[in-house]
């Protein structure tokens, strides 16, 4: 069903590809092309909720762009607060008002966890908060088993990356295009 999905909604392209973490890609999910249809992002998202029936969750975080919707519906499915962390001189951090009680049981969320990046800079950005992390939920898992944390996926990608160094579609001399929000 996550995947019907993810094609319906034009979610999964191919091409080359730089992405967040710096390394390549010939395959992408563009989860913005499905969270722009609340009901297809609603019955994704019920999948990691699902997942999570065991888990006990305070408040749901999202790391600025990619986890801020996944958040807000998480959050509303779990009936659970919903925040957001974003970049300020190039660090995460809290803004808005947005706050944290030591101890509170955090759930990290994004649309898609590759290296984990802006996860672990949110969980940096809530460990002086006290925060206690029990995961990172998210619509596509396309790590290898590099993230410390419990992940909570709707679906698991095995896409293929490599360091720039490495890329075969660089070395045809095919051009990327950089689709995510991070400047890198």
């Amino acid at each position: 069903m996550v995947i019907e999905h993810l094609k319906q909604s034009e979610a999964l392209l191919e091409g080359h590809f730089l992405l967040s973490s710096g390394r390549h890609s010939s395959r992408y999910c563009q989860c913005a092309k499905l969270l722009q249809y609340p009901d297809k992002a609603a019955k994704v998202l019920a999948v990691v909720v699902e997942k999570l029936k065991d888990t006990p969750v305070d408040i749901v975080v999202g790391p600025a762009m990619g986890g801020i919707i996944v958040a807000y519906e998480l959050g509303r499915q779990l009936g659970v607060p919903a925040i957001f962390t974003e970049r300020e001189d190039g660090k995460m951090v809290l803004r808005r008002g947005f706050e944290i009680q030591s101890g509170q049981r955090v759930l990290i969320t994004e649309d898609v966890v590759t290296t984990g990046k802006s996860s672990l800079e949110t969980i940096e950005a809530l460990k002086p908060y006290g925060a206690e992390i029990v995961g990172i939920a998210c619509i596509a898992n396309r790590s290898t088993g590099n993230i410390e944390y419990p992940i909570f996926d709707a679906i698991k990608l095995d896409i293929e990356s490599w360091e720039p160094e490495n890329c075969p579609l660089c070395k045809e001399g095919i051009p990327y295009v950089k689709p995510g929000s991070r400047k890198i």
